[in-house]
């Protein structure tokens, strides 16, 4: 006898992959981020607090989109 996947498990596997996706790209984004505010302050010493905030700013805006997107995954992995 063969098992039958439903389609729950199927909106929980997806949601997992978008998850998965989600996360892939936050860290690349984030890691880009630090890397071209780390160069900028080695440029520009006499700036790097302003580097740095901006810097702050942007990974947080970038968690916050991936904070909606996990919720947007669960929420669609749930809906029945």
């Amino acid at each position: 006898m063969e098992a039958q996947i439903g389609s729950v498990a199927f909106a929980w596997l997806s949601a997992g992959i978008g998850l998965g996706i989600t996360v892939f790209g936050v860290g690349t984004g984030i890691g880009r981020l630090a890397a071209a505010a780390l160069e900028a302050s080695s440029r520009q010493p006499e700036n790097a607090g302003d580097i740095r905030t901006t810097m702050i700013i942007g990974a947080a805006l970038i968690e916050g989109v991936a904070l909606l997107a996990g919720v947007v995954c669960i929420l669609l992995a749930v809906k029945q």
